[in-house]
């Protein structure tokens, strides 16, 4: 892990792909809808346009823009806004994903997520779900949200068939009123005309199945069932307790294996990493717990981490960080094959920040000396304190951040990795600036579990299921990921 990495960038790459803009241009006139069940009008209080820009009856992808107007009076918050378009699947198993290509909201603050009717029909048996996160902000009467440029695919990028899809319209190139999407708000029917039947609902009358799609090649689960950090199944079952030295943080600490101990905690072992200092360079310790294999890329990661703002004994403030990333080695500066995905919370702040700040990173490449960084983040200026639910995805277009179940960031293609990585928990000063004290002072980071399901994007429900269903079965390890 790089010591600066979070660092304003030197460089961003550009977007991959720009969506070519529409020439054929198609009036629709707003027509008033009967009060039947399913259906509702702009008099809820917004409107929703649809164009699409992949109009052949079948495509490598459907490509569904949207722009969502505040038709009301008063302000209309996004995030009690859900939108739904109707398809039908291209077979009975046939899974989905959904990627933002770009948004004048901006891609982090929109979701997508896909669901089964009620009570399907012959060109309505999936939807697409849209929502929007507290970050979208609100719009003001009158106004609407810019483009949406949403597009979702096969998971195994077959041609999929778009002509028989209940909202889909090969002759909709430009935005105009569109009542074959449905909208809520709040869980209330606001707009459209939904399949016969299929009156959206909040929560789902049919929930997202909780249980991971088939398919996939290997996964790796740990609960930390150990003793202590001499343990052998620790090694046994590929994880390495750091001793070497070296980066990051401070220069000259140590990383000591025996500040990584393992107690029960709520019916379940925990992981407990600590680190420590007196305030100088000989007098800390770093802790790191890391895959002995780098063999992992595609798919999900996730694991429950319990971060800290203050520590376990003697005064605070140092500019601590407290982690859990995805890695492989530098083979040279600037390297284009190099890759890194990371949560990392700095309690103190550092890196320039004055206080707690929590950071998700997507690493193209960097730089040590001079330093240049190729990175994309988000990040969030709040405490973030207690036990998170922190899961990963990346497939072969986007890379997403979730904590405790909701977005926290969408990071784009360019940063996608090459190579396969290690699995990495560590817990280390930047520097000893932030707490000049010698009194000696602890910092601890837990780790409740972690999961890796190879090549599958599982939603977080998905993944608290995969969970469950491990503890449930009395299993504390599995690896069946391949070797790379």
């Amino acid at each position: 892990m790089t010591s600066k990495e979070n660092r304003p960038a030197g460089q961003r790459r550009a977007r991959l792909h720009t969506a070519a803009a529409a020439a054929v241009a198609t009036a629709l006139g707003a027509t008033a809808l009967a009060a039947l069940p399913g259906t509702a009008s702009a008099a809820g209080g917004l409107t929703v346009q649809y164009r699409t820009s992949a109009t052949g009856a079948t495509a490598d992808q459907s490509e569904p823009w949207f722009k969502v107007k505040n038709s009301g009076t008063t302000a209309l918050p996004l995030s009690e806004v859900k939108l739904r378009y109707y398809f039908k699947a291209d077979s009975a198993s046939a899974g989905y994903r959904f990627s933002c290509s770009w948004a004048v909201k901006g891609c982090a603050n929109i979701t997508g997520t896909f669901g089964t009717p009620a009570n399907p029909t012959d060109t309505a048996d999936r939807y697409l779900e849209i929502g929007f996160t507290s970050g979208a902000g609100s719009l003001a009467p009158g106004a609407d949200t810019g483009d949406m440029q949403l597009r979702f695919y096969q998971a195994n990028w077959q041609t999929l068939r778009q002509s028989d899809d209940y909202s889909f319209s090969a002759t909709q190139t430009s935005y105009g009123d569109w009542t074959k999407v449905t909208a809520t708000r709040a869980g209330s029917l606001v707009w459209g005309t939904a399949p016969a039947g299929n009156t959206p609902t909040d929560p789902p009358t049919t929930p997202p199945p909780t249980t991971p799609p088939p398919g996939g090649s290997g996964t790796l689960w740990d609960d930390f069932s150990y003793n202590s950090h001499t343990d052998p199944a620790i090694s046994a079952h590929g994880w390495s307790v750091r001793s070497n030295s070296g980066g990051p943080g401070v220069p000259g600490a140590t990383w000591d294996p025996s500040n990584v101990t393992f107690a029960s905690s709520g019916g379940n072992t925990v992981m407990t990493m600590e680190t420590s200092t007196n305030g100088t360079a000989s007098g800390t310790e770093h802790t790191e717990v890391l895959t002995k294999a780098t063999k992992f890329k595609n798919g999900t990661y996730a694991a429950r981490v319990k971060f800290n703002d203050a520590p376990v004994s003697g005064p605070d403030g140092d500019h601590l960080v407290q982690t859990f990333f995805t890695i492989n080695d530098l083979k040279a500066p600037m390297a284009d094959d190099y890759a890194e995905y990371d949560f990392e919370y700095l309690p103190n702040g550092g890196w320039g920040e004055p206080s707690n700040i929590l950071y998700a990173t997507s690493w193209e490449t960097y730089n040590p000396e001079p330093w240049q960084a190729v990175n994309q983040h988000t990040e969030s200026r709040q405490s973030h304190a207690g036990w998170h639910d922190l899961v990963l995805t990346i497939d072969d277009s986007t890379i997403k951040y979730y904590i405790d179940g909701q977005l926290f960031g969408a990071h784009d293609a360019a940063y996608l990795p090459e190579r396969p990585m290690s699995i990495n928990f560590n817990q280390w000063l930047i520097d000893l600036n932030g707490q000049t004290s010698t009194t000696p002072r602890a910092y601890q980071e837990q780790v409740d579990y972690v999961l890796h399901v190879k090549d599958q994007v599982l939603t977080p429900t998905q993944v608290s299921a995969k969970v469950a269903a491990y503890r449930s079965a009395g299993t504390p390890f599995e690896d069946t990921v391949p070797a790379s």
